[in-house]
């Protein structure tokens, strides 16, 4: 575990960052690149005219030159796509990895969790907004090389790494380094995503990590389009692509009342999980609060959130958890067959 003082070292090296910087690649006398968080992006291609089309989520944004995608990240240079927040870390926080929330994996650990800026969805219920829906140019950031992130996990005896907080996807390159060097030292990865992403870089992710947790926003289509800015389909694909990469994966469902909290979406939702996913993926089901765009709806009533975990159990779903609800019994594991409680949550 990390110190209190060791701690609040790291957080201060986190605010000492710059907040406006430019983003042209530059090499020093040395040749040295000056700012070392711009580098070549993957997956793309190039069209007409210098423009660029990006393939990395479902959007596959066309980039004029000197333009960015809609996640507000990843630049058109000159015909060529950059990345501009590889290693440029917003947050650098030692977490219960419970909080991912990641229950069946490495439970009562900690995971050294980073985020960078922006995103390539508009939840108007977003509770790390202010990372998510900025730009990187707007924050205070720490660069950190993959080696130098990896290197810190093993300083403090921190088993994971998380990529969290704001949309993992929009970093692919440095989570796949980061990832990579991890491996060979020792250091798990695990991936905290809305899942909005092309199977190709899906695939390539899957080799290097070795968790993923999907906030599934609603069993939905219109719910995606009108509150997430996204679509239903390619979320769905990913879960089904990460089952079959064999990677560990666990799911979160925000219960908004009124927008998805309704017994028949619910249950088709689950069973859809059932049948696609298989009965051991755990899901959980969370409290909202009024947050960011959306604070017209109160809380979630606990009610509605036991009635969700009866609907995914009786759909014989053996792990279902609720949570944002502080010692609520179903944070904790119990047994699909007996019941026994196995592992207990505060």
């Amino acid at each position: 575990m990390i110190s209190r003082r060791d701690f609040c070292e790291l957080s201060l090296k986190c605010l000492a960052g710059m907040t406006a910087v430019p983003f042209i690649t530059r090499q020093t006398e040395a040749g040295v690149n000056e700012y070392p968080y711009v580098r070549d992006a993957r997956y793309y291609e190039s069209l007409e005219n210098g423009k660029i089309r990006c393939l990395l989520c479902p959007r596959e944004c066309t980039v004029f030159p000197g333009r960015r995608g809609y996640c507000g990240v990843r630049e058109n240079q000159n015909g060529t796509y950059k990345t501009l927040v590889y290693g440029r870390l917003t947050a650098i926080n030692n977490d219960p990895i419970e909080k991912k929330p990641l229950f069946h994996f490495l439970p009562g650990s900690t995971a050294l969790s980073v985020s960078t800026s922006g995103c390539n969805v508009k939840c108007k219920f977003c509770q790390n907004w202010n990372l998510s829906q900025s730009r990187p140019e707007d924050l205070n950031f720490s660069y950190l090389s993959p080696e130098q992130l990896v290197d810190m996990a093993i300083r403090y005896s921190i088993p994971t790494i998380a990529f969290t907080y704001n949309e993992p996807t929009i970093f692919t390159e440095y989570i796949l380094d980061t990832a990579s060097a991890g491996k060979e030292k020792g250091v798990r990865s695990i991936h905290i995503s809305n899942g909005y992403i092309n199977k190709k870089p899906l695939r390539d992710l899957c080799h290097v990590l070795d968790a993923v947790k999907i906030d599934f926003k609603a069993y939905s289509d219109d719910f995606y389009r009108d509150f997430v800015d996204g679509s239903l389909n390619p979320v769905l694909d990913t879960m089904v692509e990460i089952k079959s990469q064999g990677l560990w994966l666990e799911m979160v469902n925000l219960i908004i009342p009124t927008l998805n909290d309704s017994r028949k979406e619910l249950t088709e939702m689950c069973k859809w999980i059932t049948t696609n996913l298989g009965t051991d993926v755990p899901i959980h089901f969370t409290r909202f609060h009024p947050e960011y765009l959306l604070k017209n709806l109160p809380p979630t009533p606990l009610k509605t959130l036991d009635n969700a975990y009866q609907i995914a159990k009786d759909a014989g779903i053996n792990y279902v958890y609720v949570g944002n609800t502080p010692g609520h019994i179903h944070e904790n594991t119990t047994c699909p067959n007996c019941s026994e409680e196995l592992v207990v949550r505060k």
